[in-house]
């Protein structure tokens, strides 16, 4: 009978703090106060290589009050389905911090953090050690490029 670790084998988690955009703008120029930027944070957030972004329930998205950007069609296990699109989603994880679209999943799905922020907030998950290397930023060794 699988234990728990084997469960869980090769599979990463995050925890991650995600921020409406939005609202720090308008706490940044004083249109609300601080208290009010709608802020949650998720733990054992499945580390997605298969997922191309961010991937919230509705619920926290309605929690958040993440703005609606468009629907579109998107591949599923089950074929294709229309999903939502939702933007200014501020993902902060350890000293890495950036702003990406939110895709909504059905509802009672979990969280998963695709390869777009990973990638963009330099980032790379360690199936071995069943963690998220943080990428350098600095000197010949970075993650960034331009060529």
């Amino acid at each position: 009978m699988p234990t728990k670790d084997t469960l869980n084998m090769g599979k990463v988690f995050a925890t991650l703090t995600i921020t409406n955009r939005a609202d720090q703008i308008r706490a940044g120029d004083g249109t609300i106060a601080p208290d009010q930027v709608r802020t949650v944070t998720l733990s054992n957030v499945l580390v997605d290589t298969g997922a191309t972004t961010l991937c919230l329930p509705p619920e926290i998205v309605a929690q958040l009050g993440l703005e609606l950007l468009k629907e579109v069609d998107v591949a599923t296990a089950m074929g294709i389905g229309k999903a939502r699109i939702f933007r200014d989603a501020s993902i902060a994880i350890g000293d890495r911090e950036g702003t990406f679209e939110c895709l909504e999943l059905p509802g009672g799905s979990n969280p998963l953090l695709g390869v777009i922020p990973l990638e963009a907030l330099g980032l790379e998950p360690d199936l071995k050690n069943q963690t998220l290397k943080v990428l350098p930023i600095t000197s010949n060794d970075t993650y960034l490029t331009i060529l």
